[in-house]
């Protein structure tokens, strides 16, 4: 995990540590992910569970992992794990799993669309790039929808996940030759992980996108409309903690997020010969200039 203090990782651990949980001292965290260069998801998963951990924080490849275990407890960053079957409920989720929600519904979906084209009112086909068991397990009907009642073509891009600078490249560059003038990135972690691949090729191929990270706002993406990271990182925390003095994850009530911010770069709006309205750079939580 090659990240500084302040990348999403060290500010959780800060988190930890403001509750008593210090690395080094009561607490041995150890880190999983592509570093370990194994040939997949399976393999890296069965590795972790083998591990045997006390808790597990888990952002992809999550479908690998729960499949791996029903016992060893896991915090998580998801869509609804009630449609996905990882929760009874959010109140009670009845299982090893428990963590954040960020699905808010199929309404965020038009919501991103009618800030997309607010900066962009010539976008007529708009290329979805999502996770590809995401878009089948229900995005791509909420999509259509959105689109259909904003008055554009939609067009999807999908990825196995976890996916990779060259996997993301090649999307984004698809959705490029698709016709596609308007880009829309599905709120997933995995995303998260690849956010200067994918920011440098939506670059490249110069088309207007919003993306669902603040993050990729702040390495240059044009816009955002997020979900409070901070506060995420802080119920994150929270489980774990929970978990580590003893409660039990399926007595853990799952986060729903419920606030959502609006980020804009001017200098990435510039480069793309687009003016953002002065009222929507008012209403802007986050503005880069």
């Amino acid at each position: 995990m090659q990240e500084n203090s302040q990348g999403f990782y060290g500010l959780l651990l800060a988190e930890l540590r403001s509750r008593g949980h210090i690395e080094g001292q009561n607490l041995r965290v150890e880190r999983y992910g592509k570093e370990q260069n194994l040939p997949d998801a399976a393999v890296l998963a069965a590795q972790v569970v083998r591990s045997n951990p006390d808790v597990m924080l888990v952002l992809v490849p999550f479908s690998a992992v729960s499949r791996e275990t029903s016992k060893i407890p896991i915090v998580t960053m998801s869509g609804d794990p009630v449609a996905a079957g990882y929760a009874k409920s959010l109140a009670r989720p009845g299982g090893n799993i428990t963590g954040v929600s960020v699905d808010a519904g199929p309404s965020i979906h038009s919501k991103r669309i009618a800030l997309l084209r607010e900066v962009f009112p010539s976008m007529s086909k708009l290329c979805c790039i999502a996770g590809r068991i995401q878009w089948e397990r229900g995005a791509d009907i909420t999509l259509r929808a959105a689109a259909e009642t904003a008055g554009v073509s939609l067009v999807a891009q999908l990825v196995d996940l976890p996916g990779n600078s060259a996997t993301y490249r090649d999307a984004i560059e698809q959705a490029s030759r698709a016709g596609a003038n308007a880009i829309m990135m599905l709120d997933n972690p995995d995303m998260l992980a690849n956010r200067v691949s994918i920011v440098q090729a939506i670059a490249d191929v110069r088309i207007p996108a919003i993306h669902a990270f603040v993050e990729m706002v702040d390495l240059g993406a044009l816009m955002a409309y997020s979900f409070d990271f901070k506060e995420v990182r802080r119920r994150l925390a929270e489980d774990i903690d929970a978990i580590l003095r003893g409660s039990n994850p399926a007595d853990i009530p799952y986060y729903q997020v419920s606030k959502f911010e609006l980020s804009i770069n001017l200098k990435a709006a510039n480069a793309l010969g687009l003016t953002v309205p002065a009222t929507l750079l008012a209403s802007a939580d986050k503005v880069v200039e």
